[in-house]
């Protein structure tokens, strides 16, 4: 497999094609806060848009705080950081998009090449002090700082997703045993949960660079509780470090987040310990080593063709060499063309006319002929006809009047499906929906539609109903589910993409098509989860 398939990886059958008009190119990976995806901005520009998990999305407390923390985002600004340029907290779901960075994760070039010298981690410490310089500025702590959101671009590391993890915190997610922060990289502070500030920022930041050192955590590997109690009751063995690196570590490593150094005295630090080296700009050819080949880019996603496209229509142009037309050839075209649309509109309005004469001359003549006999207009009404004229209409009479012109009955205009709706509709593992009933609500798991949770994750199944999500859809109507389930083949639908709002066209195998708009998810704890959620049924509608 080469780096771009390492890098950018194709859409799943659940991956959203467009989150908030962002046509998604690829998939960049996945982690606690949710999916990352390749998108582009309308100019062409790449983005990493983070699509929220549908558990963080459900908390109302995640997304007050994750509508503050991207509002500071917004006004983060350094050169080492990738900028937020667009989110939404009320979106369903919630996301993000920061410029994207052309290069690997820290972690993934340790693991690739394995552990950096001394030049590269002094310039990885100088660059990420500085974006925390740039965070801290605007009253952000990172609290998640670790090799998977540093990534190494050619002219430098860039910090990622600062700020996000102050929004999970406290979640319903975090509550079930899925922490937000990652263990190996969390101060004493954090891991003991005590208050968290810029200090212990500056700890992951030792860290950070000691797994870069290294190759391998600085607090090793294991359980996490087991970590967590290294980090908090027990001294890192700086020994293993090389030894230029060990006093400014000793320093970022402190126990007491009073005695850590500052962003600031990380970046001095570094830049003398680099000498000429950092004041010719070195940096950049420190990088290319570690952060390779650089991988193309994925194209943006150009929109969808309508189904019938429209022919451009064109001119026929006078071959090269040929007399062009005079001046008073033209006017003379002009004129003829202009005569020809006058003639067109007054042929138009004569044909109008006559046919409006026609109509109106019949309706005379049926009128004259109605008066004559004494017949009611409305001939075909029970208060019109007499006993005999109830007996000719009877079946097996042969009333051409009654009769098409071939001689056959005329068929009724078949009438639209008409809609059923049913607010607040429970699902959870004991319940089912069923189309065909008059009721589509189930207390048992009979029905056709079933809701199954595990620890890997929630979804809707069936045996015979097919499914599919209107990703970005609001109000989707029968004529709209009708046509995209026609090659809707998927009798399971996962839901880690679903959240409040998000609509699900059905359809059963006696043409029964539904649309099912979620109201509330509650997916955390499997053991209890449950769906609620307003149907609309259509019954023979397909």
């Amino acid at each position: 497999m080469d780096q771009a398939t390492d890098v950018f990886q194709p859409l799943q059958t659940d991956d959203p094609s467009v989150v908030a008009g962002y046509r998604l190119a690829a998939r960049l990976g996945a982690g606690g806060m949710g999916r990352v995806y390749l998108s582009h901005t309308q100019g062409g520009r790449p983005v990493a848009l983070k699509v929220v998990r549908p558990e963080l999305a459900d908390d109302p407390d995640f997304r007050r705080r994750f509508r503050r923390e991207i509002t500071a985002a917004r006004r983060v600004r350094g050169a080492y950081t990738a900028e937020l340029i667009d989110a939404d907290a009320d979106g369903v779901p919630p996301w993000l998009a920061t410029l994207y960075v052309p290069g690997p994760s820290l972690a993934e070039a340790v693991a690739r090449r394995g552990p950096l010298p001394v030049s590269a981690v002094l310039w990885l410490m100088a660059g990420v002090a500085e974006a925390l310089q740039a965070i801290h500025a605007e009253g952000i702590v990172h609290r998640d700082l670790k090799p998977s959101n540093v990534l190494l671009a050619a002219d430098g590391p860039r910090v990622i997703d600062f700020g996000i993890a102050l929004a999970a915190d406290g979640t319903s997610y975090t509550a079930t045993g899925s922490m937000i922060g990652t263990p190996s990289f969390m101060a004493p502070e954090q891991a003991a949960g005590d208050e968290v500030t810029a200090a212990t920022d500056v700890f992951a930041l030792g860290q950070t660079a000691a797994f870069a050192a290294l190759g391998r955590p600085l607090y090793g590997e294991g359980p996490a509780v087991n970590v967590l109690y290294r980090i908090v009751h027990s001294a890192p063995d700086l020994d293993l470090l090389p030894e230029p690196l060990r006093p400014l570590l000793a320093r970022c490593l402190a126990a007491d987040p009073a005695e850590r150094a500052t962003p600031a005295e990380v970046v001095e630090w570094c830049r003398q310990r680099l000498g000429t080296e950092a004041g010719a700009g070195g940096g950049p050819a420190a990088w290319r080593e570690i952060t390779g080949p650089e991988v193309a880019v994925p194209a943006p996603v150009p929109a969808p063709t309508p189904a019938y496209p429209q022919p451009l229509v064109t001119y026929p142009q006078p071959p090269t060499g040929w007399p062009q037309p005079t001046p008073e050839e033209r006017t003379a075209r002009r004129r003829r063309a202009a005569l020809i649309s006058v003639a067109g509109v007054l042929g138009g309005a004569l044909l109008v006319a006559l046919l409006a004469w026609s109509v109106m001359d019949a309706q005379g003549r049926k009128s004259g002929r109605d008066a004559a006999t004494g017949s009611s207009p409305v001939e075909g009404s029970a208060s019109a006809r007499g006993p005999a004229s109830a007996s000719a209409s009877a079946p097996g009479s042969s009333r051409a009047s009654d009769r098409g012109a071939g001689g056959s009955a005329p068929s009724a205009s078949p009438r639209a499906p008409q809609p059923q709706d049913f607010a607040q509709v429970w699902l959870d593992a004991k319940t089912s929906l069923s189309l065909k009933d008059r009721n589509p609500a189930r207390k048992d798991r009979k029905g056709d539609i079933r809701f199954d949770c595990r620890a890997s994750g929630c979804e809707l199944r069936s045996d015979s109903v097919v499914f599919l999500q209107m990703y970005g859809a609001h109000g989707t109507t029968l004529d709209q589910c009708r046509l995209l389930l026609k090659s809707a083949d998927r009798h399971s639908w996962t839901l880690a993409g679903a959240a409040p709002g998000s609509e699900f066209c059905v359809k059963d195998t006696e043409g029964n098509i539904g649309l099912y708009v979620i109201q509330t998810k509650s997916t955390a704890v499997p053991d209890i989860a449950f769906l609620t959620g307003d149907l609309t049924v259509w019954r023979n509608a397909a």
